[in-house]
């Protein structure tokens, strides 16, 4: 029988990127589902660190679960209260604020139409600042919770049944042994990259916050807490989070100051973030999960589209899960894995040549030595 001959490479991309589009559809039709399920996941990672200590200490292992799940669910129900205040004083701000929208509605379309810009260029600009397309604004960012609420439930159970799995999995290094240690090792590798990126996504956040709040109520600006609860949230998507966070307050200080007032909280928000996103925090994301800046920025866009709006805070971990699983696995995809920014990844280094073993010595050569040994004697 004749041997199969091996597939070419350009088919195997052909075929490896056939099968992504197929997974990546799935994915997207089952959004509804992956979604609370990815975030499940990301949570129990999140909190699982706090079963250790409490086992060590002798507590039984349903004790440590139900710590791990009531971590889980504290930190939902604090995401949860933030997102409400923040939306129902978002919408407050816009009918208070009405008139002077209208009013900085009006002025703007006025000044386009003096700089030479026609009136449907300048009624598409002035729309911005229109009371109803606030309003649409909010009331579309009120279905996406409403959306995130309906699948809390699903949430709710993946976190119980997840901690409760992983009480089990953390035992696999001593059942598997050396026969799944490269598994587990990405395995681990993956869950610690997830870690670091929020707690140090979370720390950054938490400070940037601070400091855009406190500028805010320095400026005057209404209900500053909402504008830091935002900035607090957007820091969790990467690149353009600091984009989305800067519009509403920016809107607010025009109607209720001016430009002036509009420039002043871009420049302090600009400042604040370039300084700490931009300058900083990067090298820390860097060395936490190792990605490139410009994977980092792309997987925002593409894992957004695939499972909608939890894409944009989940896509770091998606993007390492897709490389833990398709890239560290494979001995010859070490430079995909640099190109993402794996700083780890090296070309495999060449066997070491051995040295040809001796020759053992024959009757002939050690009488041949004796009689060597017998005249160095003599002289």
């Amino acid at each position: 029988m004749s041997q199969k001959e091996p597939l070419s490479p350009a088919l195997r991309t052909l075929l490896a990127l056939a099968a992504s589009v197929v997974a990546l559809a799935g994915l997207y039709l089952a959004r509804d589902i992956a979604g609370p399920l990815i975030l499940g996941a990301v949570l129990v990672i999140i909190v699982h660190p706090v079963r250790v200590p409490l086992e060590r200490r002798g507590w039984p292992r349903w004790l440590a679960t139900t710590t791990v799940i009531v971590v889980a669910y504290l930190i939902l129900a604090a995401l949860a209260w933030m997102l409400y205040y923040a939306g129902t004083q978002f919408v407050r701000l816009v009918i208070d604020f009405e008139q002077q929208l209208r009013q900085s509605a009006d002025s703007l379309l006025a000044w386009l139409q003096s700089v030479g810009l026609d009136q449907q260029a300048a009624d598409a600009a002035a729309s911005a600042l229109q009371p109803s397309t606030l309003l649409s604004l909010a009331t579309s960012l009120g279905g996406t919770a409403l959306g995130v609420a309906t699948a809390f439930f699903f949430v709710l159970a993946y976190v119980i049944f997840m901690s409760a799995d992983a009480a089990r999995y953390q035992q696999a290094p001593e059942l598997f042994g050396q026969q799944a240690h490269a598994t587990i090792a990405r395995v681990r590798t993956f869950c610690t990259g997830v870690r670091r990126y929020y707690v140090v996504n979370a720390s950054f956040g938490a400070v940037v916050a601070i400091v855009d709040g406190l500028a805010l109520w320095a400026l005057g600006i209404p209900v500053p807490a909402v504008w830091a609860i935002l900035a607090f949230v957007t820091n969790f998507i990467p690149n353009i989070g600091f984009v989305l966070g800067v519009i509403p307050p920016a809107l607010l200080a025009l109607v209720v100051g001016g430009w002036p007032m509009m420039l002043a909280v871009l420049a302090i928000y600009s400042v604040v973030n370039v300084v700490l996103q931009v300058l900083v925090q990067p090298k820390f994301v860097s060395d936490a999960v190792s990605l490139s800046l410009t994977l980092s920025f792309f997987s925002v866009i593409f894992w957004t589209f695939v499972i909608g709006p939890l894409g944009a805070i989940l896509s770091i971990p998606l993007t390492l899960l897709v490389r833990a699983l398709v890239l560290e696995g494979d001995p010859g995809a070490w430079w995909l894995r640099w190109l993402s920014g794996d700083t780890a990844a090296a070309p495999p280094r060449p066997a070491p040549v051995d040295d040809p073993p001796a020759e053992a010595p024959t009757r002939r050569s050690r009488r041949a030595a004796r009689r060597r040994d017998r005249v160095r004697d003599a002289r």
